[in-house]
């Protein structure tokens, strides 16, 4: 199973570095990457920060939430955080020389609680932190 964090859906959907890589990689898929209900919110924000900042126009911003609905509703699985995967989360940010900030713990918790063997993720502080717990990175 294939785990999808936060970047690189906004990625996929808005003009990022890597929207081609990824958009290149999505395309590729044979079945649905897994993420948890983290990235309804996380994705709000990064979207509202490409306003605010003006990387995105509002009729951009519309058209990308329309996308994004559609994505969470049939082109991506999205699972629950249980309270388990918070408290881990919690654990893995106490690791401090690890780097780890709170969103991406959470997301790499919820990962390994459903057995995830692969995280896709542009991030390399937690490209890095999931090839410790094991798990191979799609970029």
């Amino acid at each position: 199973m294939i785990y999808v964090d936060t970047s690189v859906i906004v990625a996929l959907l808005t003009v990022e570095p890597r929207t081609q890589d990824v958009t290149t990689w999505y395309a590729g898929l044979r079945d649905a990457p897994t993420c948890s209900d983290w990235l309804l919110t996380e994705f709000s924000s990064a979207l509202s920060i490409k306003l605010r900042t003006g990387q995105v126009t509002e009729a951009n911003a519309k058209r990308v939430r329309k996308e994004f609905e559609s994505l969470t509703e049939g082109g991506i699985r999205v699972v629950q955080v249980s309270r388990d995967a918070f408290r881990h989360a919690a654990e893995m940010v106490k690791l401090h020389d690890h780097s780890l900030r709170a969103g991406d713990s959470l997301h790499l918790a919820v990962a390994l609680e459903l057995g995830a063997s692969h995280m896709a993720t542009l991030g390399r502080t937690l490209t890095e932190n999931a090839k410790r717990k094991g798990m191979k990175n799609e970029f």
